[in-house]
């Protein structure tokens, strides 16, 4: 099936977080909302066909994990990865940020610290704080238009006594990193030093451009493997967060006993339709994300060319997987609330602001490249017209 994502599927008028709070978050109606992580593309038609089909049987009571949601999870993650999991090392959750909240309550507490690579989406510095916990930023180096892990920063940060987790973002939102083997083994061998559990967000995984290999963190060594905790969802991937559906691979019997004693009374699993598109996703859907992907690339060189010709005072940092785009709006001279504003009421285009991501975001802001081209023609447009007006 040939699928068209340059179609304009309005969004206005469906609850939709992205686009029905454009006012309340941006103070305008006539902002183009390129922001939250979700994308303007229709899921998978073999997704919609499975939940079509459930909707039709009229009782929609409590749901058990479908067996062949588990075998479709298994198979996918070693026909993808060449990581061959146990069904048992399986919790579904509502989605990653639950999973996230739950690893860090089971494993920090009250007073223990968690390192934190930042800039970092910003769900992780609240899954600490929510926690009562206290984070320690390790920032990421910007060298030639690339991030880097300062790993003398790192094995610092590690040798606290106080530290009792990490969270690893692999793909890493925002800066679009997928990190090669070599960096994650760097890391986990410092987290095994210290004997700190690995809470690995690995939600963009299958969103990857041309040349690009995702390795799992917990598959590169059995010492990583128990002492890790991935969080795994089809949401972003196939534009089905709406569903809620996750799952966390934990190994290590230990670890997930304690996260299970985490989340009783605070966190339930995945809705019925969230079961089922799942499943039809990870079966079924490969087709459309193949061409997603292919479009998304093409969202992506035609917005950094762009801002290279028409605006380069912003420089994009060429992202290896998502379809976020990381701007360095440093030499727009602006303040962080200056650029905030700049974008909002000027440009007219909502994006995330980079302070929100912690350290290292100020001066930058997050684009969502999930879009029509048109729309994110428009985008760039009027960027393009604002920066003139400085």
């Amino acid at each position: 099936m040939r699928y068209d994502f340059d179609r304009l599927i309005e969004r206005k008028k469906t609850d939709s977080t992205k686009w029905d709070n454009v006012k309340t978050l941006f103070g305008s109606d006539d902002v183009l909302p390129l922001w939250v992580a979700d994308t303007d593309f229709p899921a998978p038609a073999p997704v919609v066909e499975a939940i079509v089909k459930r909707a039709e049987h009229p009782v929609y009571g409590y749901t058990r994990v479908p067996a062949g949601l588990i075998e479709a999870i298994v198979q996918r993650l070693d026909n993808r990865f060449g990581w061959r999991i146990d069904p048992s090392w399986l919790v579904f959750t509502p989605d990653v940020v639950s999973a996230v909240n739950a690893a860090v309550r089971a494993y920090s507490g009250p007073g223990g610290k968690v390192i934190v690579q930042s800039p970092a989406y910003p769900p992780f510095w609240s899954s600490v704080t929510n926690n009562r916990a206290t984070a320690i930023a390790n920032e990421l180096k910007l060298v030639d238009g690339r991030y880097e892990i300062d790993f003398e920063a790192l094995e610092q940060d590690f040798r606290d006594p106080m530290v009792r987790a990490m969270i690893l973002c692999s793909p890493h939102n925002p800066v679009g990193r997928v990190w090669s083997p070599e960096e994650l083994t760097r890391m986990g061998k410092l987290a095994l030093s210290e004997k700190v559990p690995v809470i690995t967000d690995e939600i963009h995984c299958e969103l990857l451009y041309k040349g690009q290999r995702h390795y799992p963190f917990a598959s590169l060594s059995e010492d990583f493997l128990m002492n890790s905790v991935t969080c795994m969802a089809p949401s972003k991937t196939f534009n089905l967060a709406g569903l809620r559906s996750a799952f966390a691979v934990i190994p290590n019997e230990s670890l997930r006993v304690k996260f299970n004693e985490a989340r009783v009374g605070l966190m339930g699993g995945v809705g019925l339709f969230g079961y089922v598109a799942m499943e039809a996703a990870f079966r079924y859907g490969d087709e459309w994300l193949e061409q997603v992907m292919a479009y998304i690339e093409g969202n992506r060189d035609f917005a950094i060319e762009y801002l290279r010709e028409n605006v380069p005072k912003i420089v994009p940092i060429k992202p290896d997987g998502t379809y976020l785009l990381w701007l360095d709006c440093r030499r727009l001279g602006l303040a962080p609330a200056e650029l905030r504003t700049f974008f909002n009421s000027k440009a007219k285009v909502g994006l995330n602001d980079g302070p929100s991501f912690g350290a290292g975001g100020e001066g930058f802001q997050r684009m969502n490249l999930g879009c029509p081209r048109s729309i994110l023609d428009e985008a760039l447009k009027r960027i393009e017209a604002a920066v003139k007006t400085l």
